[in-house]
């Protein structure tokens, strides 16, 4: 029981020092994994995807895909260094790209890589329309939803874990009956709301980003 409560104890202080702040909310988020890490995997990443698939270049779409990011990475800039965060890009190497690809997506990874299918285009129609799709899809990556979602998937892990090991003197039936409500359990509690709220903050985060711009 000492032993258990040790354990508990140092978890708990690991996690506090494991923490970031959201510079749009204040609020500290869970940062167990490290920028360093995560953003030389989101370029290495970025660049794989476009070797991959078919970049358009050229157009007056991809034209405007560029001119849009520029102007909200620009209003990124603006409002972080106007609240209080200058030098919260300086790892940030933007990049904006238009893909061949019918999908009605679009998306940011983490340091500022961008890109938009040609399949969304008709559903954004004009350049608004883009802005407001990427402001969304920039703010995920300014709050650090990716790190937060990594984070909280390794606790789960962690979490899984040691309901199997607590589960490891039941009975077979049993020990599948526990491993399928932690499953079940950890994914309607935390992942999916986890999920939900950082698409209601990206939501909140992006329309500021593109009135700025």
């Amino acid at each position: 029981m000492k032993t258990r409560k040790i354990t508990v104890a140092l978890g708990g202080i690991f996690l506090f020092l494991s923490c970031a702040t959201n510079p749009f909310t204040g609020k500290q988020t869970l940062a167990l994994v490290p920028n360093s890490q995560i953003l030389p995997m989101a370029f290495q990443q970025y660049d794989q995807f476009l070797g991959e698939n078919k970049v358009v270049n050229g157009t007056a779409d991809s034209e405007m895909v560029k001119r849009v990011g520029q102007r909200i990475s620009k209003a990124s800039e603006r409002w972080l260094n106007a609240n209080g965060y200058a030098g919260y890009l300086k790892d940030y190497k933007w990049e904006y790209n238009l893909v061949e690809d019918k999908t009605v997506n679009a998306w940011c990874m983490p340091g500022g890589k961008i890109v938009f299918y040609t399949g969304i285009l008709p559903i954004a129609k004009t350049e608004t329309g883009v802005a407001a799709i990427m402001g969304h899809e920039v703010a995920h990556a300014l709050a650090n939803h990716g790190q937060q979602r990594m984070s909280a998937a390794q606790i789960q892990q962690v979490a899984g874990v040691a309901t199997a090991v607590a589960a490891s003197g039941q009975n077979e039936q049993t020990q599948q009956i526990i491993g399928t409500a932690f499953g079940l359990g950890s994914q309607l509690g935390v992942m999916l709301p986890f999920s939900r709220s950082h698409e209601t903050e990206a939501d909140r985060i992006g329309l500021q980003l593109m009135a700025i711009a």
